[in-house]
């Protein structure tokens, strides 16, 4: 029995006693408790107090305990939940890549006759791979970008939606979260990290594989084979990193040669008639996240932006929250920044935010600069140039002072600013003109660190 396995099976017993999932503290609580870390690690981990970390857990062992009718405490934690788990897996099997539906008759009902016919009544179709998703320990004010997801994909059905925005603004944390809040939804759901990726043809297999089909010869047959399985079950598919099949170095969203074949697949799940549904993750949108006419095509675009709640800084400890939603405004509402800032803070300013504030300075850590390094190194030169005439201006500025400005023809400037927004790194302002603004966090270290690297 591993950790998931037990999250889900924890997971489904709160579920049918309570209506509710597990929130972020109390996986967490689970998770430490069955890998027998003590309270302060568990709250370290999540960035609350030890006392808090205890609290839940009294909490959820008293929960457990109940619906169980056993005592149960950390310490026998593991004990009791495989000697139930083993128990009520006897007609079932229940994996890490399955859900079933435990009604509370299963583990309290004492007839095992009628305890044995009620599991077998249960659903053994669902399969769940997701051992490459994070562990959502804090999720926050996203509660309006959750119910846009589920609507568009639960109710519209939308083949195809493309969550995106800049790197540490919470992208896989929120689709992770729909995800741990609609597993009933989906017969699969299939999880993939294109941070290291792999041809279509070897990700199709393993798809393929998953959903127990014997893949066919060609791509073309497996493809085909593939879209069969998505009109026969309810799929969901989360391809997070997608990025990293794009180009560095060119305009946003340009399929390396090896995999140039996912354009067309992604073509290919908007196009035809099935049941199911794919989430893109992204840093940077390409051309088939993009749709015109949403009733000939089920695509959305979900672009996330800055957060703006205090409870991101909640268990940090970081002083003076009067000065919190300020540091937050200042770090663009990005829970990456603010993570960073937070450790600079504590060991520098001894959390004090008021005084970090009084410095008067958009402070770029090592953290930030490292990431901002990569980020510039990525984008083409035509928009290092952009960036870096950008970068001299507090305020926003028109297409044509950066024309009159910049040694670049009309469509290179053009298809450079589009990348910019492509790539979230430039937003576009409505005012008496159109007007273009560079990310403040960005902008300050361009500003410091890039001026002489083209």
């Amino acid at each position: 029995m591993n950790v998931n396995q037990v999250l889900q099976f924890v997971d489904r017993l709160v579920v049918e006693r309570t209506g509710k999932h597990l929130d972020d503290v109390q996986r967490a609580v689970v998770e430490g408790t069955w890998e027998r870390q003590t309270y302060d690690d568990i709250a370290q981990k999540c960035y609350v107090t030890k006392n808090h970390v205890g609290d839940v857990g009294a909490e959820l062992w008293q929960l457990l305990s109940e619906i169980l009718g056993e005592d149960i405490k950390k310490n026998n934690f593991r004990s009791s939940l495989k000697r139930v788990y083993i128990e009520s897996s006897q007609n079932i099997c229940i994996g890490t890549n399955h859900n079933f539906n435990f009604s509370s008759q299963i583990l309290n009902q004492p007839n095992k006759q009628h305890q044995e016919s009620d599991i077998n009544t249960q659903s053994t179709s669902h399969y769940r791979d997701l051992t490459v998703a994070p562990q959502i320990i804090n999720f926050y004010a996203r509660q309006s970008e959750i119910k846009t997801l589920s609507n568009s994909i639960l109710n519209q059905n939308t083949r195809l939606t493309s969550v995106l925005g800049l790197s540490g603004i919470g992208k896989t944390t929120l689709v992770k979260r729909f995800v741990d809040l609609n597993l009933q939804e989906f017969e699969v759901i299939i999880w993939i990290s294109l941070k290291f990726p792999k041809p279509l043809e070897l990700l199709v297999n393993d798809l393929l594989n998953a959903c127990k089909q014997e893949a066919q010869e060609t791509i073309d047959d497996k493809l085909k084979q593939f879209l069969d399985v998505f009109r026969d079950k309810k799929c969901l598919i989360i391809l997070d990193d997608v990025h990293n099949i794009f180009i560095p170095g060119q305009l946003a969203g340009q399929y390396k040669s090896e995999y140039q074949d996912y354009q067309n697949f992604f073509t290919m799940i908007t196009e035809t008639e099935h049941q199911s549904n794919v989430i893109l993750v992204s840093q940077e949108q390409c051309a088939e996240m993009e749709c015109l006419d949403e009733e000939l095509y089920p695509i959305k675009c979900l672009e996330l932006s800055d957060l703006d709640d205090v409870a991101i800084l909640k268990g940090t400890g970081l002083k003076d929250e009067d000065s919190w939603l300020h540091l937050i405004n200042l770090y663009e509402g990005n829970p990456v920044y603010l993570k960073s800032i937070a450790i600079l803070i504590k060991k520098i300013f001894d959390g004090e935010v008021a005084e970090f504030l009084a410095e008067n300075s958009l402070i770029i850590t090592k953290d930030m600069q490292y990431n901002f390094h990569q980020l510039f190194k990525r984008i083409s030169p035509r928009e290092q140039q952009l960036v870096l005439e950008l970068s001299k201006f507090d305020m926003p500025v028109s297409r044509e002072y950066l024309k009159q400005s910049l040694d670049l023809s009309s469509m290179d400037l053009i298809n450079g600013l589009q990348s910019l927004q492509q790539r979230y790194l430039v937003t576009k302002i409505k005012e008496d003109k159109i007007l273009f603004k560079l990310s403040s966090v960005f902008q300050e270290y361009v500003k410091n660190c890039c001026q002489y690297e083209i």
